[in-house]
């Protein structure tokens, strides 16, 4: 039987964040729960998503029931709901998505009623929509609901992002019609959401299949069917992968949405439904004086019990279904078998195959050419699913290789990182498909033979049945000439059951009244009509809209002859001063190029001949040809003028929510969210208060309070704790935030002093220690640096001495600091401070970091060489061994370096110590000899006692 969970909701909420994205979701047609990591799923399911960084709610689940508890004073979500739903199931509601875009009349608010006949549903006068009626007071629309639960789910995704979320991608089943859509969206707005994207459900999915086996899809086409059984309904799709060439991203892997079949009321929720009702009656016949089907709360107890039930039965052949305390303190215990439950969902497992045939006939193809069926949904957990699915299918087995709860919401996270700014995605390629034909619908008068006049009714397909979208789509009137108007409904929906129809409701969706056309015609009389243009638009949510009417008129118009510039004819003239007024063979082409511009259609003959003419007649033909070549001729042109047309719209199958009545609504969530978080601000500070009495009880019991504080001390402490707690006991429960925060100041405030003390000697013998170590590592340097020869000193005496004053300071305020602090009482305020021991360490690692970043950077001296008298053979001497153990460099390129070693200046670099910068020696200690094997501070011969020093205070130098 299905999983506890019939279906991760998806109607995903895909939240755009800098480093992570959330997305939540709502359940299609049953109930819902949220799932970390992803988004508000279609309408039969049953949990929702946040982000793809997965974290765990309140509850520390991954899946949360969508379900809102609405009482007097407060809102309860998910799992509290859920509970208040049992206690007081008239406030609790659940699968209210089923009667987004209803009217009261529609057969599935019926059903919903008779599902949970403890809820209230009255009409809406304005819209002939529901509204749930908890009190003259409080009454809530599916949208409001709807708005809360987005509102509530984004709160928990800011929570965890620790950043405001505005955007968001929301799932939706793929059967939703235009009002359910707008319904959708309704909500989004009340909830403050700017929705980037509805996308369908089961295109989630697939998107979220694609994107894992990149690497698999290639230019031949793979057909997959994605066969999805949530809480409340079940869709089934046939998606093609293959790879195409696009323009902007070159070869990218792209799915295409081919077919789809559904039923509504198809899922796990109606199945425990009938678990229930037996769940009743095997209860009514053990207590034949009892009917437990007239008590709300025992009918949500055996509800709950029904879904357990089932989901143990996926895996056992029986079990046993107990409930404590069901009705009247009598508790109900009854064995269940699997077959006992698939005795009672027969009819549904024969409505199983359903959408699989629905789905191959919108594709037009057949099961030879799927390549695999994969299963999505809770609700396909059922063993009796699988069995009655793989019959009709005709497969091997069918495919479990996909999260089945949150596949549709990690698919619509991936779609909204897609689209936001902040990320960037891998492209993949997404055509979905609009799965009811759209048409328009025009009638105008026509004559007939006889020169009578009728009325014609006329139908345009505006799209096709499966048709891709987003996509734009333009019709033209090409014979009205006066106001008229057009109907914008459905097209053919015979392959719908009447059942389906029924619930489908409206076929008729706008009424377009155009005004303005006869005027425009008036005004362009001299013009030619190019007739009536609407442009409508099915965005990326499939949601239908009409942009603009505009009349378009067109008329041919001769271009006038171009007048010769005031520049072209100071450069004529130039010209002609200058080279005769000759004619040039270039001149010559380009007047047969300016000829053949002016003649289209012209014999070449004729052409040539003209050429041949100009250059004769030269002299006496001169102004002729610069006036045809200062007039070009062109073809008469096509003009066209727009003119808009004003329309007015009448939606005709449930009128949207007018600009006033949705910012009602949006302050009315609004208000709640603030109740609610001023209630939990109390809340919190109330139990801030309460912890403080009995955390600050127990500590000044425990030793190093009582080594710190006096029997004085604590009595005071210990007295006005008690008055705190006797007052949040009699007062409290009624007292406001600010007084609460207040009497938890005044107690912080109390013993602010014990707890200082008590912190201090808690931070000395760290401190402490590290003073000491640094005290220690210091001297070691100071000495290590004074014992480097003169020769090779990179420290000045006035560096070495401001380090070992330093030093000196330290140790004193150390030992005088301890010595004073030893002769006050434990009680008394300390003089020895955490943070001037602090403060001290950090004075001291300055100087000691000063030093060390000099001899980081420092070469040692070069030896000076000696410049003693001594004898011409002396000398000669030395030149001739040095000749013989090293190579001379030309004369040229050695007084080039001993010019640069005199006039090199050393560059420094910054020190944290006042004024005082760190010479950086960059000549090579080497440079006494004629041959440096490497340079730089790695040479052999630099100074060992510069080198060991190095090796000692800088590690890996």
């Amino acid at each position: 039987m299905a999983g506890s969970a019939e279906r991760a909701p998806r109607w995903v909420l895909g939240w755009m964040l800098r480093w992570v994205l959330l997305a939540c979701w709502v359940p299609h047609a049953g109930t819902g729960h949220w799932v970390p990591g992803g988004g508000m799923s279609g309408l039969p399911s049953r949990h929702s998503r946040v982000s793809p960084v997965s974290f765990l709610y309140r509850e520390s689940r991954r899946k949360t029931p969508v379900a809102v508890a609405l009482k007097e004073n407060e809102r309860l979500f998910g799992d509290s709901a859920v509970g208040m739903s049992i206690k007081t199931p008239k406030v609790a509601f659940r699968y209210f998505q089923d009667l987004l875009g209803k009217q009261i009349d529609n057969p599935q608010v019926a059903l919903y009623q008779s599902r949970f006949p403890e809820h209230e549903l009255m009409k809406d006068e304005k819209r002939q929509t529901v509204i749930f009626k908890l009190s003259q007071a409080l009454q809530y629309s599916p949208e409001e609901m709807l708005g809360m639960v987005l509102n509530y789910s984004r709160g928990l995704a800011e929570e965890f992002a620790e950043q405001p979320i505005k955007d968001a991608v929301i799932t939706v089943p793929a059967y939703f019609n235009q009002a359910e859509r707008r319904a959708v969206l309704h909500a989004a707005r009340m909830a403050d959401l700017k929705v980037l994207q509805l996308i369908n459900d089961n295109t989630a999915v697939a998107l979220n299949y694609g994107v894992f086996r990149r690497k698999d899809i290639n230019a031949t086409a793979q057909n997959i069917m994605f066969y999805d059984m949530g809480a409340g309904s079940t869709v089934c799709t046939i998606v093609t992968y293959q790879t195409v060439k696009t323009k902007d991203s070159g070869t990218q892997p792209q799915l295409q949405i081919q077919g789809i079949g559904y039923d509504r009321t198809l899922g796990g929720l109606e199945m425990e439904l009938r678990l229930r009702d037996y769940l009743a009656k095997l209860f009514n016949d053990q207590h034949p004086s009892k009917d437990v089907r007239k008590n709300p709360r025992a009918m949500a107890k055996l509800l709950k019990e029904a879904n357990r039930l089932k989901t143990v039965l996926s895996a056992n052949a029986d079990h046993m279904a107990q409930i404590e305390g069901l009705l009247d303190d009598i508790d109900f215990k009854a064995k269940v078998s699997r077959q006992e439950f698939e005795d009672l969902c027969s009819d549904l497992f024969q409505r199983v195959p359903g959408p699989v045939q629905q789905a191959l006939s919108s594709a037009e193809m057949n099961m030879d050419g799927i390549d695999q069926v994969i299963l999505v949904g809770g609700a396909t957990r059922v063993p009796k699913v699988q069995e009655v699915l793989l019959k009709a299918v005709g497969k091997e087995e069918l495919g479990k290789n996909i999260n089945a709860d949150e596949a549709a919401a990690m698919g619509a996270v991936y779609q909204a990182a897609a689209l936001s700014k902040a990320f960037k995605v891998k492209p993949f390629m997404v055509r979905d498909a609009a799965m009811f034909p759209i048409q328009v619908e025009f009638t105008r008068e026509v004559e007939e033979d006889d020169k009578s006049k009728s009325l014609k009714h006329n139908k345009r397909i505006l799209f096709q049945r499966m048709a891709p979208y987003p996509q734009r789509k333009v019709i033209t009137f090409n014979r009205y000439t006066d106001d008229f108007e057009f109907y914008v409904s459905y097209g053919d929906l015979s392959f719908l059951n009447q059942d389906d129809l029924r619930i489908f409701g409206s076929l008729n969706l706008t009424t377009v009244r155009l005004k303005g056309v006869g005027e425009s015609f008036k005004k362009h009389s001299d013009y030619e009509s190019k007739g009536i243009k609407a442009h409508f638009n099915m965005d990326e949510s499939g949601v239908l809209s009409l942009d603009r009417v505009e009349s378009v008129f067109e008329t041919l118009v001769e271009d006038k002859l171009e007048e010769e510039s005031t520049l072209t004819k100071l450069g004529n003239t130039i010209s002609s001063l200058f080279g005769g007024g000759g004619h040039t063979p270039e001149a010559g082409e380009n007047l047969t190029d300016s000829v053949q511009v002016s003649h289209l259609g012209k014999d070449p003959k004729e052409e040539r001949e003209t050429v041949k003419e100009e250059e004769l007649s030269k002299s006496s033909g001169t102004d002729a040809a610069k006036a045809e070549e200062e007039k070009k001729i062109k073809a008469p042109k096509k003009q066209k003028v727009v003119h808009e047309i004003t329309m007015e719209l009448d939606v005709n199958d449930v009128p949207d929510l007018l600009e006033d009545e949705l910012k009602s609504s949006m302050k009315k969530l609004q208000d709640l969210t603030v109740r609610d978080l001023e209630k939990q601000e109390r809340e919190k500070s109330a139990n801030s208060l309460e912890s403080f009495i009995f955390e600050t009880q127990d500590k000044l019991y425990q030793e190093e309070y009582l080594f710190v504080s006096t029997e004085q001390e604590r009595e005071e402490i210990s007295k006005k704790l008690s008055e705190a707690s006797n007052w949040m006991e009699e007062e409290g429960y009624a007292a406001a935030t600010k007084e609460l925060k207040d009497k938890l100041a005044e107690l912080k405030k109390l013993c602010r002093n014990l707890f200082f003390r008590v912190e201090e000697r808690r931070k000395w013998p760290e401190r402490l220690a590290a003073l000491e170590s640094l005290l220690n590592h210091s001297n070691i340097f100071l000495k290590g640096a004074r014992m480097i020869p003169e020769s090779d000193q990179i420290f000045t005496e006035v560096e070495l001495g401001t380090l070992e004053k330093a030093i000196n300071e330290t140790m004193v305020w150390k030992n005088e600091t301890l010595a004073e602090q030893n002769k006050l009482s434990p009680a008394e305020k300390p003089v020895l401070l955490s943070k001037d021991i602090e403060l001290k360490i950090a004075g001291l690692d300055r100087e000691v970091q000063y030093l060390l970043n000099k001899a980081k950077f420092a070469k040692p001296k070069p030896k000076k060489e000696k410049n003693d008298t001594k004898s011409d053979s002396g000398k000669n001497a030395t030149a001739t061994s040095e000749s013989e153990n090293t190579i001379p460099p030309t004369e040229g390129k050695q007084e080039g370096k001993e010019g640069e070693r005199r006039t090199a200046v050393r560059p420094t670099i910054p020190c944290n110590g006042p004024n005082r910068a760190v010479p950086l020696l960059a000549r090579c200690p080497c440079a006494r000899t004629a041959r440096c094997p490497r340079g730089g501070p790695s040479c052999r011969c630099a100074s060992r006692a510069v080198h060991k020093l190095k090796r000692r205070f800088l590690p890996g130098s």
